[in-house]
C-alpha cells in the first residue's frame, strides 16, 4: 500500500490496539467479525467503492457502515470499520486488504492476551513446512475448482484438535480466500504480524541437525545485536545443508552452510 492507504491502515492498527487494550473486548470475536466484513466488502464491489469515495464525507460513510453492520456484529467492530471508512484511501481494494489484515492481527492479539502467541507462531510455521513437503496437500488446498467449503473442511480435519482455534481460523481464511497470495506468502504475512506484536523479527534458520538450547540462545543474541531487535527463531532441520547454519530474515540471507560453500567452490571451478 502507498500514500493515504498506508496511513489509513496504520491508524486502523492503532485503533485496534486501543480497542483490545480493554479487557472487556473479545479479540477473537473481533477477528471473526472483521473476517466476515472482509468477505462482505470482497463480494460487494459497489459498496467498497462507495466507502472509499473521496467525494463523500467520512461521517456519511461511517453512518452507512453503522446502518449496515448494526445488529450484525459487535459495537467494537462497527467502531473500528467506521474509523477506517472515515480515512482516505488510494484504492477501493486497499480497504478490503486492510480489514483482512486487521482481522488477522486481532487473532494475533487474542493469542497474545491468552499467553499463546508463541504457540500460534509455531503452529503456523509447522503447517507451512507440512504444506511445502506435500505436493498433494498443497494442490488440494490451492485447487481453483475446489469449493471454499471443501478446503475449509480439509483444514479443519488436518488441524482441528491439534492446534488452537485461532490458528485454524487463520489458515481457513487463507485457503478459502487467498486474494492473490500464495499459501507461503499468506503464512509469512501472519508471522510478520505476530512479530510486529512483540516488536521482534522472525528468522528462518536451516541447520543439518537440531540446535541445542545454548546454541539457540547464542544465535538469538547474535542476531538481536545485529538487527537491534528481539529475534524469533523458526528452525527447520534439513540434512541436505550438510553442516553450518543458514539464516533468512525477510529478503536478507546469511548462508554459512557447507552445501553453499561447496556450491560456491563448484561454480568457481567451472568458471
Amino acid at each position: 500500500m502507498i500514500g493515504a492507504s498506508r496511513e489509513a491502515l496504520a491508524a486502523g492498527r492503532e485503533n485496534l490496539d486501543s480497542l483490545t487494550d480493554n479487557t472487556a473486548v473479545d479479540s477473537a470475536k473481533l477477528a471473526e467479525e472483521l473476517s466476515a466484513v472482509t468477505d462482505l466488502l470482497d463480494r460487494e464491489v459497489s459498496l467498497r467503492r462507495v466507502l472509499t469515495d473521496p467525494s463523500r464525507s467520512g461521517q456519511d460513510k461511517a453512518q452507512l457502515v453503522g446502518s449496515l453492520l448494526a445488529g450484525q456484529v459487535s459495537g467494537p467492530t462497527v467502531d473500528l470499520v467506521s474509523g477506517l471508512v472515515r480515512s482516505r484511501w488510494s484504492g477501493a481494494r486497499d480497504l478490503v486488504d486492510s480489514v483482512e489484515q486487521l482481522a488477522a492481527y486481532a487473532e494475533v492479539i487474542a493469542a497474545d492476551k491468552a499467553g499463546k502467541l508463541d504457540d500460534l507462531e509455531d503452529e503456523l510455521f509447522r503447517f507451512g513446512r507440512i504444506v511445502s513437503g506435500s505436493h498433494e496437500l498443497r494442490a488440494a488446498l490451492t485447487e481453483p475448482k475446489a469449493t471454499s467449503a471443501a478446503k475449509a473442511e480439509l483444514v479443519r480435519k488436518l488441524l482441528g484438535g491439534r492446534v488452537q482455534a485461532g490458528t485454524v481460523r487463520l489458515v481457513v481464511s487463507l485457503v478459502t480466500n487467498p486474494r492473490g497470495r500464495s499459501l507461503e506468502q499468506g503464512l509469512e504475512s501472519y508471522a510478520k504480524l505476530a512479530a510486529d506484536r512483540r516488536e521482534r523479527v522472525v528468522a528462518l534458520v536451516t541447520t543439518a541437525v537440531p540446535l541445542s538450547d545454548s546454541q539457540k540462545e547464542r544465535l538469538t543474541g547474535a542476531l538481536g545485536r545485529l538487527y537491534g531487535r528481539a529475534v524469533l527463531l523458526n528452525i527447520d532441520v534439513d540434512p541436505r545443508v550438510v553442516g553450518g547454519v543458514r539464516v533468512q530474515i525477510g529478503d536478507e540471507i546469511i548462508d554459512g552452510t557447507v552445501s553453499s560453500r561447496l556450491e560456491g567452490a563448484r561454480q568457481a571451478l567451472e568458471g
